[in-house]
């Protein structure tokens, strides 16, 4: 008797869910507890998995809306035995079983589940798989990268055997989703059954095992997916020659766009075809294409974290503008000195990272966060900086900034960044930041109102360096100028903590000196 699959509850205010994308064809051998397909409903994706073994039946397509209880598709358990027992002939020529021939089964499987990243970190988005489905995996290899909104975190295998993929790339897991399962074995598998593997690999390139094409298939992986966007070019216009026709980073790489001389020879045979007595449209150069992209994790809280800080906070921004000669002089004159004694730069944030931590232990409400009904002052300066990094806006946090000289400020800013970049910072490494400085002058802006980093209470924008022309001591001088801004948390801070604190930060900056003996 077959099994009756209906779409589960969700949530509470969910009503009903759309089919995003099938993993198993109708009439497939599926295994209890196996992932069928992605459900899509307001909020989140979910995944529906077999409630029993056997054959499938489908019942509904994919992008079908179906209400919570509708039936989505059936499991034939009864048919398990026959399948099993046709199922070694049709699999003799798969990778996955010559590469299992070889080391011998211990008949138990390790599924491995999303870990606990960070206390705030509710899901993530698996980035790459290092190793392909069906690969011998030993312990402790990385098999793939996982991406969550803060960070990137690579997931080693917990057990040695024959791995089994279950997510794919580009599917956003709950902790504790199924992301794969490991087929434990005693031993590795020898060369030679590595070899026959790897040979008749590329017979299976654009299929499944069974010689079909599967969901994969002409899909691309999100590196991949990226080149493309940028090139111009659509995923099915590419064939791919990764694992089941799925479209690699070096297919998308050797894809090029169609030639604009196609296009125009068909804008000519279109013309031809029109009547004489119309006139002829213009014609129109370029392309006016467009493309949808999924946001990553990482936009997405960004895009929850600031509107909620615009909706939450009564954010108030007050301006004001330093002259930037001293520190330019001071700099020039011990730039080379200062990177030959300490191996870094001299920049400009060493400077305004101290002069903050000094106006922040005198204006105490600055450096403060609201906790419940309780405000929580801090004696301590954790300056966040914001970093532009390829996955967008994150902000690492220098640690007690209070107590470090401009070398190991400038050090940590240098360190922060490139792991930033890189993708490699850890969550302890972007929390716990009490007050935040943002240099969108390095992009050439004039004047901005940077958006306050809850739970944080304030923070300094940096702006770039203009000269303009300023009235000294009743004469006009040219000076390098730039606009301060303070956003703060009304909440808190009144005018007067914020104002001042601003102008204290400008007394400093104009006169470097005080930085150094703090008055």
């Amino acid at each position: 008797m077959s099994i009756t699959i209906k779409v589960p509850a969700v949530g509470e205010s969910i009503t009903e869910v759309t089919v995003g994308q099938w993993f198993k064809n109708d009439g497939d051998f599926v295994e209890m507890d196996e992932v069928l397909c992605e459900l899509e409903s307001d909020k989140a994706t979910f995944e529906l998995t077999a409630e029993a073994a056997g054959i499938l039946h489908t019942k509904a397509e994919e992008g079908d809306s179906l209400e919570i209880g509708a039936v989505i598709c059936e499991i034939d358990p009864d048919a398990k035995e026959e399948a099993a027992s046709g199922k070694p002939e049709a699999e003799k020529s798969t990778p996955s079983e010559t590469k299992s021939a070889s080391p011998k089964q211990t008949g138990e499987v390790k599924e491995m589940r999303v870990p606990t990243v960070g206390e705030s970190i509710t899901e993530v988005t698996l980035a790459t798989w290092l190793k392909e489905d069906g690969d011998y995996v030993a312990l402790d290899d990385i098999i793939a990268e996982v991406d969550s909104d803060k960070a990137t975190f690579e997931l080693p295998a917990e057990a040695s055997g024959i791995l089994r993929q279950v997510a794919q790339e580009g599917d956003t897991l709950e902790i504790g989703g199924l992301i794969c399962k490991i087929e434990e074995t005693d031993g590795a598998p020898s060369g030679e059954a590595e070899t026959s593997s790897a040979a008749e690999a590329p017979e299976n390139t654009a299929k499944g095992n069974s010689g079909k094409e599967t969901y994969a298939s002409g899909h691309a992986s999100p590196a991949a997916a990226k080149i493309l966007a940028e090139k111009g070019i659509a995923s099915n216009a590419v064939a791919g020659t990764g694992k089941d026709g799925r479209i690699t980073k070096e297919d998308a790489l050797k894809a090029e766009q169609s030639k604009p001389a196609a296009a125009a020879s068909k804008s000519a045979v279109a013309d031809k075809s029109k009547p004489a007595e119309q006139p002829e449209a213009p014609q129109k150069t370029g392309t006016r294409g467009s493309r949808r992209e999924k946001m990553t994790s990482l936009r997405k809280t960004i895009s929850r974290r600031l509107v909620s800080v615009k909706n939450e906070t009564a954010m108030l921004t007050t301006f004001n503008e330093v002259n930037m000669k001293p520190i330019m002089d001071l700099r020039k004159q011990y730039k080379d000195k200062f990177k030959e004694r300490y191996e870094v730069n001299l920049g400009f944030m060493s400077f305004f990272t101290k002069a903050a931590c000094i106006a922040l232990q005198e204006w105490p409400a600055v450096n403060a966060q609201i906790d419940g009904n309780e405000i929580v002052y801090h004696d301590f300066c954790d300056v966040s900086i914001a970093v532009s990094s390829p996955k967008g806006l994150v902000v690492p946090v220098i640690r007690n900034a209070e107590q470090l000289s401009f070398a190991e400020i400038e050090k940590e800013v240098v360190r922060l960044a490139i792991k930033a970049r890189e993708g490699k910072l850890t969550i302890d490494e972007m929390t716990g930041g009490t007050f935040t400085l943002t240099n969108g002058g390095i992009f050439g802006s004039m004047m901005s109102t940077p958006i306050i980093n809850a739970p944080q209470a304030a923070i300094l924008g940096m702006h770039n360096i203009v000269e303009r022309p300023m009235a000294v001591n009743g004469e006009v001088k040219i000076l390098p100028m730039m606009y301060l801004a303070l956003s703060y948390d009304h909440r808190i801070i009144d005018g007067r903590e914020s104002v001042s604190f601003l102008v204290r930060v400008k007394e400093l900056l104009e006169d470097p000196s005080r930085l150094l003996l703090g008055i």
